[in-house]
């Protein structure tokens, strides 16, 4: 372990450091409050100081200011009255849910008339609406009532400031009696539209439940059975539009768009058509926080695909997160922003590499073996959070993860596929489809909900919790300080490896190409084959003696800075031709040249 590499391996994603330091401002702007003047001042001061004397401290001075501005400044404001009876004009958002004796819906209020001078004022406070099964609300219907907003209640204390952070003033109850008047409904956003089209699939209500809840997220028609059953199977995550859905999507869409490059400038195309529905699928599942963080971070890759430069998943995902705290700094306490985070980070820290080392020779085995790990890297990052939040710890979704995804995949694309055309005739074939995967995870959910053990009622305290996180991230800066392991690679395998060879090339040849070169270098059948072109060659002899082979499965030290520099994008440096024969280093017959210094001897050259 080298410490001095750590800094080099930050330096690539200053994103990263920036997110660290503003978010902490934003977390001590939660237990603080200054004065804006202040808070403006020290940004102008401490930024003066960073650009003349490029002084770390006042960047990291300045940012810390930037976070507890932000923060301050975008905190939640209520613009309605609580308590107080009046009238309000109300806009009901999404779809009212059903609930038995009563229904329920997001509500924005538009305006609040004064009880003491009847003056109206404008208002955009968001309000969870409790209407009775005769009031019949609609989705996004205009409505004027009777009543008094009353702050959160139920619950515990975590799920009140989490209603704060997102903008709830409160709940608000109305009547058949209290509902005044009907206005014109507004124009139907392209949330709506998306939940209606997948309305119009035949499936059953759980199925259709589901599909909405994956592919619009919409949750209307999810029971408290089917979401507790979600919950301790570790399947929660499906229910809500995250970024393994936009994933999904991002991976589908440029898969079914492979043919574009074909023509000129097609991948151009390419890319923006599928930057294009991935926005598109995010703006019909209403924005939810974690799927517009995926999008983001998809539009990066995307445009690193395009450009050919070099993409640093980590630093992606710190831009995107910055990007949305700066929009909303209270997202930073919700729940959904803090586990979509957690698992895409560590998927990117631990699963991508631990994915590379338990890479073998067969695909499908990779396939399984990359869902199983990614999988288990996510429920293990997010554990802590889960039980500190919902005090429990799903054990089994481990287990029914890699099967849960792969027909969520198909409930997703085919819910996309649909929301973007949907075309009559072929309404049964995606019900069938859709609805059938959709009753498949449900089951698998309500199988692993009902087995002893698969999950541990346990919560997890703040403290705790946090020195959990704390360990995972000094495991992590430990594991970037690590120096990679050299190793030797035989000298038969090294070609191949590396660069392999021409196609066509037959094991034969390739046999003749390692043996030893006839005396006087002649034409024979014994002459080794020129490379073809892009190919490395053979690894040199010492002059024409036969050199020992090392043993199969090591490195040879010319390949380890080689597989370096191609792991991080660099081109291998090219050497400049020469004449046949013009060195001892050119074998006979070949025109580049090979790779120095000459293998070490035989039998010791192991791992280094």
């Amino acid at each position: 372990m080298k410490i001095s590499r750590l800094p080099d391996r930050l330096d690539r994603m200053p994103m990263l450091k920036i997110l660290v330091f503003f978010a902490a401002g934003i977390a001590l702007a939660g237990r603080y409050e200054l004065p804006l003047w202040f808070l403006a001042g020290a940004f102008v001061v401490t930024g003066v100081l960073a650009l003349s004397l490029r002084s770390s401290a006042a960047t990291v001075a300045m940012i810390l200011t930037a976070g507890f501005a932000a923060a301050q400044f975008r905190a939640p404001r209520a613009t309605v009255p609580r308590g107080v009876h009046t009238v309000y004009e109300v806009t009901v958002e999404g779809f009212p849910a059903d609930r038995g004796r009563y229904v329920v819906a997001d509500a924005s209020v538009a305006a609040w008339r004064d009880p003491a001078d009847g003056r109206w004022h404008a208002s955009d406070a968001r309000i969870r609406l409790y209407a009775d099964s005769l009031a019949g609300l609609h989705a996004g219907e205009r409505i004027r009532c009777r009543g008094a907003v009353r702050p959160f209640r139920g619950g515990a204390e975590s799920y009140r400031r989490l209603m704060a952070r997102r903008g709830y003033a409160g709940t608000l109850w109305i009547a058949e009696r209290t509902l005044l008047e009907r206005l014109p409904d507004r124009h139907a956003g392209l949330h709506r539209r998306a939940v209606e089209r997948l309305s119009r699939l035949p499936m059953s209500a759980g199925a259709a439940a589901v599909v909405e809840a994956m592919a619009a997220g919409e949750r209307r028609g999810v029971t408290p059975e089917l979401r507790t059953a979600y919950s301790r199977s570790g399947l929660s995550h499906l229910l809500a539009v995250s970024g393994l859905h936009t994933g999904i999507v991002f991976a589908l869409v440029n898969l079914a768009l492979w043919w574009l490059p074909l023509f000129r400038r097609g991948h151009l195309l390419k890319n923006l058509l599928a930057a294009v529905a991935v926005w598109l699928f995010v703006a019909a599942a209403g924005f939810p926080p974690s799927a517009v963080r995926a999008a983001a971070m998809c539009t990066v890759l995307q445009a690193a695909l395009a450009s050919a430069s070099e993409y640093v998943g980590l630093n992606a995902l710190a831009a995107a997160g910055f990007g949305m705290l700066v929009w909303n700094p209270n997202w930073l306490g919700d729940i959904s922003f803090q586990l979509s985070f957690v698992a895409v980070a560590a998927i990117l820290a631990w699963g991508v590499p631990l994915c590379r080392r338990c890479r073998t020779r067969w695909k499908g085995v990779n396939v399984v073996v990359d869902a199983y790990l990614i999988g288990f890297v996510a429920t293990a990052a997010t554990a802590p959070l889960v039980s500190h939040t919902f005090g429990v710890v799903p054990l089994a979704g481990l287990v029914v993860n890699p099967l849960a995804i792969a027909l969520a995949g198909v409930v997703v694309f085919g819910g996309a596929l649909w929301m973007l055309a949907p075309v009559g005739f072929l309404a049964p074939a995606f019900g069938f489809v859709t609805g059938s995967a959709a009753e498949g995870i449900s089951a698998l959910a309500r199988l692993t909900a009902s087995l002893p053990g698969g999950a541990a009622d346990y919560t997890l305290g703040g403290w705790p919790t946090a020195a959990v996180y704390a360990v995972f991230a000094l495991a992590t800066l430990a594991a970037w300080s690590g120096e990679p392991k050299k190793t030797y690679l035989c000298g038969r395998d090294y070609p191949r490896r590396i660069f392999p060879p021409a196609h066509g090339r037959s094991a034969a040849r390739r046999r003749r190409c390692t043996g030893p070169r006839p005396a006087g270098g002649g034409s024979g059948p014994h002459r080794p084959p020129r490379p073809a072109r892009g190919h490395a060659g053979q690894i040199p002899r010492a002059g024409r003696a036969e050199t020992p082979f090392v043993r199969r499965g090591a490195v040879h030290p010319a390949a380890a800075g080689l597989r370096a520099g191609v792991e991080r994008g660099v081109r291998r440096p090219q050497t400049p031709r020469r004449r046949h024969g013009a060195g001892p280093h050119l074998r006979a017959g070949c025109r580049r040249p090979f790779f120095e210094p000459p293998l070490p001897p035989c039998g010791d050259a192991r791992t280094q």
